[in-house]
């Protein structure tokens, strides 16, 4: 639980530092710049980098691949609940780095989604206010379920 809260701390402020020269990258090999929608959800990526489809827009991914971090066309780094999405993709990024392994792809959106929500707490917002993520909804998007 200490190693969580820490990490949540060190992508707090990572974002906080990152938001000042944040611009957006092209898309790279395998990600498709049509990708870029404006839906309300964040994406699950599998440890090749490819998307999973949950039936909602895909607002940002994290390519392991590359380890780029792609958001959507008109990302707003000045907006706390945009900015609570490059969060969870740098979960994503320390994730790769770490080089951890997870059972299945849902399982390493836990930590990403909670660093997320923590970031969004520090504006009075979660991500049912932001995003319509609903507690049973999340718990699907964080666990192996096949």
């Amino acid at each position: 639980m200490l190693k969580q809260a820490l990490l949540c701390s060190a992508l707090i402020a990572a974002a906080m530092a990152t938001t000042a020269g944040a611009q957006q990258p092209q898309p790279g090999p395998g990600i498709d710049d049509t990708t870029a929608v404006t839906g309300a959800e964040s994406r699950a990526a599998n440890n090749d980098g490819a998307m999973l489809d949950a039936g909602r827009a895909t607002m940002a991914v994290y390519d392991d691949a590359t380890r780029t971090i792609y958001l959507a066309e008109g990302w707003n780094r000045t907006d706390p609940a945009e900015l609570s999405i490059l969060v969870h993709e740098l979960v994503h990024h320390l994730q790769a780095g770490a080089q951890l392994r997870y059972e299945c792809p849902q399982e390493r959106e836990k930590l990403a989604y909670a660093a997320q929500e923590r970031w969004l707490g520090l504006f009075n917002l979660t991500l049912a206010s932001e995003f319509e993520m609903d507690p049973f909804t999340l718990l699907v998007r964080t666990r192996c379920l096949g």
